[in-house]
């Protein structure tokens, strides 16, 4: 299995490429249609959510830099 890469975007949402699987509080997937690239919605605004469908533009702001996390306890 490859590696899945997720993008933190700014002002925007999370874009997942790769090999990976998204599924719902009950283990139910989704069926992506074939899709190795999706954007998850980081605002809420979206209407398909989980997936982002652009409406976060110029109503939501976030800057990602990447940082490193504290040691696990």
């Amino acid at each position: 299995m490859g590696i899945t890469k997720l993008t933190i975007n700014n002002n925007g949402c999370i874009k997942v490429e790769g090999e990976f699987e998204i599924v719902d509080q009950s283990g139910k997937s989704f069926d992506l249609g074939g899709r190795e690239v999706v954007g998850i919605c980081r605002c809420g605004l979206s209407k398909n959510k989980p997936f982002c469908d652009g409406a976060h533009k110029g109503h939501f702001e976030n800057e990602a830099i990447a940082f490193d996390l504290p040691p696990k306890k």
